[in-house]
């Protein structure tokens, strides 16, 4: 591999994937679940963030809802 390279010349193009790329937010979950989801990458060999945005895609694609039952 050459020591330098010259770019100069290279012209620049937009990523056409930007608008797919992820987006960092910031969520609050209780220990439980991220040890739950720790503990479950580790048995896959994955980080635990992409077990979750998988698991969150999953739940947006098959658009699943939540059943929650308030006990009174």
């Amino acid at each position: 591999m050459r020591a330098q390279y010259d770019f100069s010349k290279m012209k620049g193009t937009r990523n056409p994937y930007r608008g797919l790329l992820k987006q960092s937010i910031t969520i609050r979950l209780d220990r439980a679940t991220i040890g739950y989801f720790k503990e479950l990458a580790a048995e896959l060999h994955m980080p635990y963030q992409h077990l979750i945005n998988l698991y969150l895609r999953d739940c947006a694609i098959n658009q699943k809802k939540l059943a929650l039952k308030w006990a009174s």
